[in-house]
């Protein structure tokens, strides 16, 4: 699913990479572990194309990233560290949006939106506004947005920073039932 090879990327005088390789099958679940600036989301921007390497070669589901990002893109659920969300949304209406722009037929949508909804735990908070949620049913809120298109690829960036102990193991729960579909890639610093 994932094949990195030499990757290189500095930001001016600091090498963020250096030589990374690595290979994930499809359907495993692998964490980047490291501490804070080890150049974990460094690797999943340019996974995810949102980052272009100094030199290397990253190829997803058998493309390569730098030539096909949109078909690349279009294959991975991706939820930043901090998920891009908007507080004054109900999740519902949230979710819909994210459908829409995902471009998912408007037949498929309620069933699409159904799995997300419940792989993720979030039926009983579709009406409340996304601002008033605790930072776990927002991070929830960011996975089912990840998964709605039934992406080949997961990657997830910290999915469980700033999450009491509780809420982390139903996260960590939740990344091993999304497994079930895809290829999960998270970055962890615990």
């Amino acid at each position: 699913m994932i094949d990195v090879t030499d990757l290189t990327k500095s930001y001016g005088p600091i090498q963020a990479l250096s030589g990374v390789s690595f290979n994930i099958a499809e359907g495993e679940i692998v964490g980047l572990l490291g501490p804070n600036g080890a150049g974990k989301t460094t690797i999943i921007k340019i996974l995810t194309g949102y980052l272009q390497p100094d030199e290397g070669v990253v190829h997803v589901n058998g493309l390569d990233v730098l030539q096909h990002r949109r078909e690349v893109q279009a294959q991975i659920g991706y939820l930043p560290e901090t998920a891009p969300l908007y507080p004054e949304l109900s999740v519902q209406a949230y979710l819909k949006m994210m459908a829409d722009l995902r471009q998912i037929p408007v037949e498929e949508q309620l069933a699409r939106l159904s799995e997300a909804i419940y792989a993720t735990g979030l039926q009983g908070h579709l009406t409340r506004p996304i601002g008033e949620l605790s930072k776990g049913f927002r991070q929830r809120v960011g996975l089912a947005q990840a998964i709605l298109h039934q992406p080949k690829l997961l990657i997830l960036d910290e999915p469980t920073v700033g999450l009491d102990p509780t809420q982390i193991v139903e996260i960590r729960h939740l990344i091993r039932r999304l497994a079930d579909h895809s290829t999960v890639l998270f970055s962890t610093h615990i």
